[in-house]
């Protein structure tokens, strides 16, 4: 049996993150998930490890000092506390030499905690609050890294030469499916049905939502996602047709981004130059309805053949209107391709095909 251990950027949440996805699906692999560090104060770090996949057991690494805070003798503690767990755990399931898989900068401290066959750096984002000097020193003692843009290939391509373009994925048969109930919330909805899905997020720009709640009254805007203090929120809900709904369950998404008209997909003001493909438009992709975009600054579209991307709310307001004519089904299928692509079973497959083909996995 192969043996991993994984120094993870999130903890194990019943909506699966980059880093469970691809996890779980490590061939004949042994796989022990460490959470980041627990709150001061909290005992998480204490209590047994979860299994929770046949082949996983997450464990919650102790508190910790931030990564930017100077030296001292707490910090130090911290630190030997944490090698000395990561030990512990590792003796108690008997892994030897291992593969270690870093989805973080953090990973950087315990490269010279325990012994390891190989070292793994999955790169999905920028990192400012961890100091360069662990992204460095990680990318350049990595065997393979990989990186889920191709903005954050060229960051570690100083670093090492042996990176690997990774991007997100989605659960494809989860959402390529066409004999989906129609959600109860929408069963009275009369007229086309825009739909947005996602975190509203402090900075999200939502200027394309209230030019399309304005310019197309005969329409409903549906907003699903946590909000998490978005100034503009107040100013688009105040539209009468736009309709917030509030979070709902994974298993239920799948449902309403069927049911939509068009589905929506929106910028965040501070990640203009983010070139990372977020799960959601693979998810939008596999569902099959029409997509429509807002594009960032000197952005290189991704899918020019199926999704609608606009430059501006006006442009954004008048392509929902050409993305509601659409017909035929070659555009569907031609997005599901896209999706199943995309599929996590095949993302995991490149990993292991790669793990295998530079000797870490036997």
């Amino acid at each position: 049996m192969r043996q991993v251990v994984c120094i993870a950027a999130e903890p194990w949440t019943v909506l699966p993150t980059r880093t469970q996805q691809l996890m779980s699906r490590l061939e004949n692999a042994q796989v022990l998930y460490f959470e980041p560090p627990a709150h001061r104060g909290s005992d998480l770090w204490k209590r047994p490890g979860r299994k929770l996949r046949d082949q996983v057991i997450v464990y919650t690494l102790p508190p910790m000092t931030s990564p930017k805070t100077p030296l001292s003798l707490v910090s130090h503690y911290d630190a030997t506390r944490a090698v000395r767990f990561l030990q512990s755990k590792l003796e108690k399931h008997h892994f030897m030499e291992p593969v270690l898989w870093c989805s973080s900068p953090a990973g950087a401290r315990f490269l010279d905690a325990i012994a390891y066959r190989g070292l793994v750096y999955d790169c999905y984002r920028d990192w400012p609050r961890y100091p360069e000097s662990w992204e460095s020193e990680l990318a350049a003692e990595a065997d393979v890294a990989f990186a889920a843009s191709p903005d954050l290939m060229h960051h570690l391509s100083s670093c090492n030469g042996n990176v690997t373009l990774l991007p997100f994925g989605c659960n494809y048969p989860m959402f390529a499916k066409d004999d989906l109930k129609k959600p109860p919330l929408l069963r009275d909805m009369e007229g086309p049905i825009f739909g947005y899905t996602g975190t509203f997020w402090p900075d999200l720009d939502l200027s394309p939502l209230i030019h399309l709640a304005v310019s197309r009254p005969d329409c409903n805007i549906v907003l699903i996602g946590h909000d998490a203090g978005c100034y503009m929120l107040p100013e688009l809900i105040d539209e009468p047709n736009v309709h917030v709904l509030g979070p709902v369950e994974p298993v239920d998404l799948p449902d309403y981004l069927c049911t939509f008209d068009v589905n929506l997909f929106l910028l965040r003001r501070g990640h203009l130059y983010d070139d990372v493909i977020p799960p959601r438009m693979f998810e939008y992709l596999s569902a099959g309805r029409p997509i429509v975009t807002m594009l960032r600054p000197d952005q290189v579209e991704h899918f020019p053949d199926v999704v609608y991307a606009a430059h501006s709310p006006a442009e954004f307001s008048l392509l929902c209107s050409r993305a509601l004519e659409e017909t035929g089904i070659w555009a569907r299928d031609r997005r599901r391709e896209h999706g199943k692509a995309a599929a996590w079973s095949l993302r995991a497959q490149e990993v292991n095909q790669i793990l295998e083909s530079i000797g870490l996995f036997t």
